[in-house]
């Protein structure tokens, strides 16, 4: 059942000079945490609609006209997204902003379990492929691609640091010894940016679509709220920390990034060095950097399943990974990855 208003979308897109046959039916198919995905179709074609939440909004996220902005500009650039069709952010049409996008068949893998119905060779190649797709991105000219203005990359690190710290702070949470520690270290520490590039700010295997048939070939990369212009080793450092099984934890079920069937972070990353010529020689703040993000998120999680605002899948088990996450962070910091 769809609680889109589909005359006023119809109307909205003849307006907009995109072809509709026929009348539009539409499917909710993500309604979780983030903002709400359907399946828009008519006659002859397969779209995928995006737009806020109807309730629960916060400051800053939910942002379509950001991840429509992005996969806009990367159209022919040869990194994997979705083809963009129209934005609104007029919000009298649907009460709310939206995105919509052509449909990208293929499959998305989530779970431990749909990772091992494919073979080692395949799981090999579509990791090579993830990091392939992810050194595409960083290399992208944003200011040729009309996303000069996305971002403020001077100074990202930086603010990443001061955004987790009051993030922490902003749930009232206490500041044990170990967070302080790692907090501590992280300021102290932070390297010059040598980089700065598009980041997804969210990247692994579960946010891209594959080919069903050949899952070394990826089809899209999905979920671009948290994308901006940044230090690119971040996301390759996150990339590896999600690799962590404390993520089962937050997630609520055995992630297929978790798998030990894939390569470690360590290799990760240095198949992305390989791959891009870039020098992870700061690699261990960086990962550190991750593990403090994922901590903080996983406590935010907790916060809000304690307060009674979360259910679902990992809500329950969320704040048992935010030690886990605070211990590999410290551990980084002297050079240990975990």
């Amino acid at each position: 059942m769809s609680a889109l208003d589909l005359v006023a979308l119809q109307g909205f897109l003849q307006l907009s000079g995109v072809k509709v046959d026929g009348e539009l039916t539409a499917e909710l198919i993500s309604g979780g945490r983030s903002n709400l995905t359907y399946a828009v179709r008519d006659s002859a074609t397969h779209w995928v609609l995006r737009r806020p939440p109807t309730a629960g909004l916060t400051p800053s996220a939910h942002d379509v006209a950001r991840e429509y902005r992005v996969a806009d500009g990367l159209q022919g650039t040869g990194v994997p997204v979705a083809e963009t069709v129209v934005l609104c952010e007029d919000e009298s049409v649907l009460g709310a902003p939206f995105s919509l996008v052509r449909h990208v068949d293929g499959v998305v893998i989530r779970s431990q379990e749909q990772l091992d119905a494919h073979p080692s060779g395949a799981i090999e190649a579509c990791l090579d492929s993830l990091v392939d797709v992810i050194v595409d991105l960083h290399a992208v000219d944003y200011q040729a691609c009309g996303l000069g203005d996305f971002g403020r990359p001077d100074g990202f690190l930086e603010r990443q640091i001061k955004l987790w710290a009051r993030q922490w702070r902003h749930m009232e949470l206490a500041a044990g010894d170990d967070i302080r520690a790692l907090h501590g270290w992280l300021t102290d520490n932070t390297p010059a940016q040598r980089y700065s590039s598009i980041v997804h700010g969210d990247y692994r295997i579960d946010n891209v679509i594959v080919d069903a048939e050949n899952i070394g070939r990826i089809a899209a990369v999905v979920d671009w709220e948290l994308s901006t212009l940044g230090d690119p080793l971040t996301d390759v450092a996150l990339m590896c920390a999600y690799r962590n099984p404390a993520m089962d934890l937050v997630l609520g079920f055995p992630a297929a990034w978790t798998s030990p069937r894939l390569a470690d972070g360590e290799q990760i990353a240095q198949r992305y060095a390989e791959r891009s010529g870039r020098d992870l020689s700061d690699w261990n703040f960086y990962l550190a950097l991750a593990y403090f993000k994922l901590a903080v998120i996983a406590a935010g999680i907790d916060y809000r399943y304690r307060a009674g605002a979360g259910e679902g899948a990992g809500f329950d088990t969320a704040g048992h990974s935010v030690a886990p996450f605070i211990a590999a962070g410290l551990s980084a910091t002297q050079g240990v990855t975990v």
